[in-house]
Formats: C-alpha cells, sequence, structure tokens
C-alpha cells in the first residue's frame, strides 16, 4: 500500500482567541469567518471539506464543514469532534427528522428535513409522497449528493428525488444553480392534499421546491375565518390560502398573482376539489391589482397577502418595511366592516415587532382600526433552533377591521 492509499488525516481548523467557544459547546451552529483563525491551510480548502474544529486552546470542540468563501466558514455538523460523516451518518439524521414528521402528519407530504434545526446543515428536503425534492444549499452537501439521496431512498421509500439547485442560499456558498432528477422520473404537478383542499406542486420549475408547506397551520387558522366568506387571496402562487379557503367553505375566492403559471396550477387545484366555479384568477402587479380592486369598489371578507421577503437581508430592511406597510395601507380599504385582513412576512431581517409595526401603521393609513386575532408562524416541520433567530422568519398576523 502506498501512502497515497492511506487514511489522510482530517484537517483542523481552530477558533481566535476571542471567539465565543461556549456558544459552539452549547449548540451555536454557525463558525463566521471572523470568528476563525483563516491561515494558508485554511484558506486552500476546498469547500466543503470536513474538519476538526478545536479552540483556541487546541481542545477539539466538534466536526466541521469548511467553506473558505463564505461568511458562514464553518457550520457543525456533529459535535463529536470523531464523528465519521458518511452515508450512515446521512441517513441516521433523517430517520430522525421521519420519525418526527411521521408523528405528526397522517400523510407523508411534508418537510422532512429543515436544515440545521434537523442536524443536516445547509440542507431542505421537502416531501410529496414517492417525490422528494432536496435544496443541497451548503457546499457539503452539494458534494455529497449522492449520498444524501442514497440515504434518502433507504430511509424513507421515495422512488424519485429532485435535486433543486436554485435560490440566495446557494449563490452565498458559491454554488452554481442546477436543477436535476436525480432518480426516477416526474411526469408532471403533483397532486398534493392539504387541510382539505388539493395543491398542484410543479417540483422542477416552480417556485422553492413547488410548494410552501411552511404555511399549512396559517392556511387552517384562515380557514377558519372563511366560511361564507368571499376571499381575496393576494401573491398567491399556487392558490395557498386561497384553496385553503374554499375548502373551509368560502362562497367565493379570488387568486392574484404575477405569474401565470402559479395561478394556472392554483385553478387545477380548485377544479381538483370541484370548486372551480368558487375560484377566480388575476393575474398582475399585486400592488396595480389592489389599486385597481379599490377603484373598482371590491370587498371582500377576508383578504390575505403573502408577499415575498421584501427584507431577506439587514440592507434591505427599511425599505422591506415600508413595502409591508404599503401592501397593508391598499389592502386594508378592501376588507368589509368587520372583515378579517391576513398579512404574512417571510424575511428574515423584519423581526415580529417591526413586522407588525408596519402592518398597524399601514392598517391606519388605509383608514382602518385593526384587532389583532392570531400571530402565526412556520408549522412544526420547519423546527427552529432557539439560537438562531432568523429561524423564525415566517410570521402571520390575523386581523379584525372596523
Amino acid at each position: 500500500m502506498s501512502d497515497t492509499d492511506l487514511p489522510q488525516p482530517r484537517p483542523v481548523v481552530r477558533l481566535r482567541p476571542k471567539a465565543e467557544a461556549r456558544a459552539i459547546r452549547h449548540g451555536f451552529p454557525w463558525v463566521y469567518a471572523d470568528e476563525l483563525v483563516t491561515d494558508r491551510r485554511t484558506q486552500a480548502l476546498t469547500p466543503g471539506t470536513i474538519a476538526t474544529l478545536e479552540d483556541a486552546e487546541r481542545r477539539p470542540l466538534a466536526t466541521v464543514t469548511v467553506n473558505p468563501n463564505s461568511k458562514i466558514i464553518g457550520r457543525v455538523l456533529d459535535r463529536n469532534a470523531e464523528a465519521v460523516i458518511d452515508r450512515a451518518w446521512i441517513a441516521a439524521r433523517i430517520a430522525r427528522a421521519l420519525e418526527l414528521r411521521a408523528r405528526l402528519f397522517d400523510a407523508p407530504f411534508y418537510r422532512l428535513v429543515h436544515a440545521e434545526s434537523d442536524g443536516l446543515p445547509g440542507v431542505i428536503i421537502d416531501r410529496f409522497g414517492d417525490v422528494a425534492v432536496v435544496q443541497p444549499n451548503a457546499t457539503w452537501s452539494e458534494a455529497m449528493i449522492e449520498d444524501i439521496a442514497a440515504a434518502l431512498t433507504e430511509v424513507t421509500g421515495v422512488t424519485t428525488i429532485v435535486k433543486n439547485g436554485s435560490g440566495r442560499s446557494r449563490s452565498l456558498e458559491g454554488l452554481n444553480e442546477e436543477t436535476v432528477v436525480l432518480k426516477g422520473a416526474i411526469a408532471g404537478p403533483i397532486e398534493v392534499p392539504m387541510n382539505g383542499a388539493i395543491y398542484m406542486a410543479d417540483v422542477l420549475g416552480g417556485q422553492k421546491t413547488g410548494l410552501f408547506f411552511d404555511q399549512r397551520p396559517n392556511h387552517a387558522f384562515a380557514a377558519r375565518l372563511a366560511k361564507g366568506a368571499r376571499v381575496l387571496d393576494v401573491f398567491s402562487h399556487v392558490g395557498g390560502f386561497a384553496l385553503a379557503c374554499l375548502a373551509g367553505g368560502a362562497t367565493s375566492a379570488l387568486a392574484v398573482d404575477a405569474s401565470a403559471a402559479a395561478l394556472g396550477l392554483a385553478t387545477r387545484g380548485a377544479e381538483a376539489m370541484g370548486q372551480g366555479a368558487q375560484f377566480a384568477t388575476r393575474q398582475g402587479d399585486a400592488f396595480a391589482t389592489l389599486e385597481a380592486l379599490a377603484a373598482e369598489g371590491a370587498q371582500f371578507d377576508l383578504v390575505i397577502c403573502d408577499p415575498p421577503a421584501f427584507a431577506p437581508a439587514k440592507p434591505a430592511l427599511q425599505a422591506g418595511l415600508r413595502a409591508y406597510e404599503r401592501v397593508a395601507r391598499l389592502a386594508a380599504p378592501l376588507v368589509a366592516p368587520g372583515g378579517f385582513l391576513t398579512l404574512c412576512s417571510c424575511s428574515h431581517a423584519a423581526d415580529l415587532d417591526q413586522f407588525r409595526a408596519a402592518s398597524s401603521r399601514g392598517i391606519g393609513r388605509g383608514g382602518r382600526r385593526p384587532q389583532l386575532l392570531h400571530t402565526g408562524y412556520a408549522g412544526p416541520d420547519h423546527p427552529m433552533l432557539p439560537q438562531l433567530a432568523e429561524s423564525g422568519y415566517l410570521k402571520a398576523l390575523f386581523f379584525r377591521l372596523d
């Protein structure tokens, strides 16, 4: 056996003296670039390299994956500094995630793996029955995508796996965009039952993985308000709130979105539910459509606005808050007296207090007085690490308006 055939020692990376090693010991999952000693050896590591993390006194802390090109230079894979990161290790993490979802849901339609919170940093896996969509948003997961796919098949029995390599997170890691079927085949949109509604998920060409499972509990709460109601769902995507409200007894639902393809899927969902006659769509810019509806004198008993992230990062915060205020200002006059307004944010940079204040200002500027009924968040298939405040990105405010 030659020297090159022998197992190579794992690289070692080390925290700077002023870095907070205690945070890592207590479960914080990231090491920022300014916390790590970035000597020539560290800078030369291939992105996605598995390494041993030590504190400033050279005491082992954890097994990490290193990306010298990212602001998050280290992601904790295992608090055991000698852990072997292989297919069996990945399968154990997926099995633990599956056990939780099997307790929570009676059908296999959910977020199966939610990145750091499920012990697989940067990895998102959404399950659609026998189909799974994997987003490998960290370099280590891109490098080990074949092992992830094999472990996923072994643990869950899914027959089709899609790699969705798109989105802002991958660009921050220096990864290319690529969507490809790794296993099996996709014949078309997938029918997804949820909250009594039927959704059509385009797992190859749709937004994100094709459907937003995180809004499930908020769809359900809105449906409770929708019995006998005229519903307006703005930024509707594939009909998330609108179809749930129809399932909850709404008399009509109008879905507004800029994407004709998304509205087409929403229409197919309504027809699959047998409620195509109660469902209508309007394609166009959301702000312009809200203004046009007001000019037409339109009124609805329940209005929902679920826009994209207006403030995905801190530099966009103030502009994002102004956008949320504008949505509320334009939507409030469309709510019939005593009706309901639901405003959502999926912005990491805007915390709940900031979003609530912007929404309240907008409602007031729209000439209405709000009563806050309920605040909703992502469902339990999107667990959070307490150490990551931004994990609680999704906020849904349910108001009754005078």
